[in-house]
């Protein structure tokens, strides 16, 4: 029996369906990956399934007690709460009921007898009667240290606790919206043990491929407003898929041919309007009706990468280069030679020194040792410099087009919004200030900005957040053909597998090591990976070494930065309340009949500024955690 079902889902925001009488089922055990392309609405089916967002037209029908937990993206906040007390927060109704229920069977000569039973029947269909001890199995379980405020925890520990917080309830469906964004490989394989031991339902969107093919046993694709179910793992998806896209084309191209052989007929005249002919000039009526409301496919993505004048054989040198922070040394007498043409990823857990290391070899930072040498002819091209220096006041067409109508590529003009189409953006959307813009737009606007510039070094810290999966493989397929220098930072194990030839390792023991392969051959030699906060499994003998590190109050950061560090939670989760109430604001069914310029847009917009700043809180945050980390190793 299935634990939850659509029928004939229909959800509108503005003029647009983005479901449109959309089936779906979940079955008991199932872990079901919801995928399609960025606005398609994945978000808004989770948000059906969890009772969040109420349908348009249409039904839902759940099984009777269904339990659904989620685990949200963004990160319990850092404050004095124990791991133990904000993980026992999921249960606080079940401790009210558990409550009043003591009080009403203390007062003597209670008359609420049906009360006091229907109280009992409840408690025990939830299993309220333990709920400490689910408590402390939970946290046990997942080998957190339950004592400890969250403020102490790096935001590792923090996806951890958010985790048993969802597991707590033990739901028969578990949501999960991106839940490898931000974190390091460590977790991330970590994260995959621990949902493939899950009894429940899952139902989860991701970018991280690697992730969706381990967990996934069908994936759901929203395709054109509608739920398209398809059994087995992603890569059994895009092969069926595939042959059903070409399937659909053959049948099309004949219906068209019919249609216009028709439309040729009808065109005869007085033939066509006899007795004996106007069943098929019914049918005729019929096709066009047909062809009105066919849905095409979206357009897929382009993407150009503008390659400048080849660079000298030698790129970059490192010569027994040190850097550290305060008394702990990230890197220690490295030496590296990237030639011409290398394709390189750098492989590591947060905290090691990924993005230190890029900035040394970019001449960002200085070396505390050693010595670092560029290349003659060299046109560098950063991502996440540009992400840094995104300018918000402006459109997405004046950023990407620094101004100007036009781009030049391949020695040709070509117009801002043509190109930026080719990014999955509408020519409306072009218009609109980048402070008005998703995380995933975001990352497009700055994929679209680097790529447009002449480059012969291309630089990538953790390029794939928030893209989806169409946008990903189309970036790697001109990544592959890209003939300058490439290094690429990133968690996502398949993106490294698909774009490097060699990865630079922070291997534990402290060792930088290069070899020889993408990411999936340095798994294959059984090495591992330098850990900041290892998740304690069962079986682990060394405690020193598995011991979930708590983190110690920064020492080493600026005043300045330590104050934001401070002030970030805080702001973070105004932000997230903010959101909520908007979205709760914009599902109501009479949101959209009000006027839309003056009552729509200005709630609109205020909800996409809003989910932006918090997008760039989240940002810095990571930003400071990672510094704060490096800080405290020893």
């Amino acid at each position: 029996m299935a634990l939850l079902r659509f029928d004939d889902i229909r959800v509108e925001f503005g003029a647009d369906p983005v479901l449109d009488a959309a089936d779906f089922s979940l079955e008991p055990g199932e872990r079901v990956c919801v995928v399609g392309r960025n606005g398609a609405g994945k978000s808004t089916t989770l948000k059906l399934i969890s009772g969040a967002l109420i349908p348009d037209d249409g039904e839902i029908v759940r099984k009777e007690g269904l339990v659904v937990a989620e685990l949200p993206q963004a990160l319990p906040p850092a404050s004095e709460q124990t791991a133990s007390e904000f993980v026992g927060e999921a249960l606080s109704s079940l401790l009210d009921l558990r409550r009043r229920f003591t009080e009403l069977t203390a007062e003597v000569g209670a008359s609420s007898t049906d009360e006091v039973s229907q109280l009992q029947s409840e408690l025990d269909a939830r299993d309220a009667w333990n709920i400490e001890k689910r408590i402390e199995r939970t946290v046990s379980e997942l080998g957190l240290p339950g004592d400890t405020p969250l403020s102490r925890l790096s935001g590792g520990w923090r996806r951890r606790v958010a985790l048993a917080r969802a597991l707590v309830l033990a739901p028969d469906v578990l949501l999960l919206d991106e839940p490898t964004n931000h974190l390091d490989i460590d977790t991330i394989e970590w994260l995959e043990r621990r949902l493939l031991s899950f009894a429940g339902s899952i139902v989860f969107v991701t970018h991280d491929r690697a992730f969706l093919q381990k967990l996934a046993t069908r994936i759901v694709d929203i395709d054109r407003g509608k739920l398209v179910s398809w059994p087995g793992d992603f890569r059994q998806y895009l092969e069926a898929r595939q042959q059903a896209w070409q399937e659909e084309d053959e049948q099309n191209a004949k219906f068209d041919k019919r249609l216009a052989e028709e439309e040729a007929w009808i065109r005869q005249g007085i033939k066509a309007r006899r007795t004996r002919n106007e069943g098929r000039v019914r049918a005729l009526h019929a096709m066009r009706d047909t062809a009105a409301q066919r849905r095409k496919r979206p357009q897929s993505a382009r993407v150009h990468i503008e390659t400048a004048e080849q660079s000298g054989r030698k790129a970059i040198q490192l010569h027994n280069v040190s850097f550290g922070y305060g008394e702990h040394l990230l890197i220690d007498k490295l030496s590296l030679t990237i030639q011409r043409g290398d394709r390189i990823g750098l492989v590591g857990n947060n905290g090691v020194g990924k993005s230190t290391l890029l900035r040394l070899m970019l001449g960002e930072l200085a070396p505390h040792g050693g010595t670092i040498k560029h290349g003659t002819n060299l046109e560098i091209g950063y991502f996440d410099q540009l992400r840094r220096e995104l300018d918000g006041d402006k459109t997405i067409a004046e950023v990407v087009g620094e101004g100007n109508d036009y781009i030049v590529l391949n020695g040709k003009a070509r117009h801002v919004v043509g190109y930026l189409r080719g990014f999955l953006f509408s020519p409306k959307r072009i218009l609109s200030p980048v402070s008005a813009l998703s995380g995933g737009e975001k990352n497009r606007v700055v994929l679209a900005r680097l790529l447009s510039q002449p480059s012969n070094l291309l630089v990538l810290d953790e390029p794939t957040n928030d893209l989806d999966v169409e946008t990903l493989q189309v970036l790697e397929a001109q990544l592959g053909a890209y003939t300058g220098t490439l290094i690429v930072v990133s968690h996502d194990r398949q993106f490294l597998d698909n774009v490097v030839t060699s990865t630079l390792v922070f291997e534990s023991g402290g060792k930088v090591e290069r070899f020889v392969g993408n990411f999936s051959d340095w798994m294959r030699q059984g090495r591992k990976l330098a850990v900041s906060d290892r998740p304690r499994q069962k079986g682990d003998t060394d405690r020193d070494d598995n011991e979930p590190r708590v983190a110690k109050k920064p020492s080493k950061l600026s005043y300045k930065d330590q104050r934001e560090l401070d002030s970030l939670p805080e702001r973070i989760a105004q932000f997230e309340e903010r959101i909520e109430a908007l979205q709760v604001q914009t599902a109501d069914p009479g949101f959209y009949e009000q006027d839309f310029e003056q009552t729509v847009q200005p709630v609109l917009d205020d909800l996409a500024r809003s989910e932006a700043t918090y997008e760039s809180l989240l940002t810095r945050w990571t930003e400071l955690e990672d510094l704060a980390a490096s800080l405290r190793q020893k």
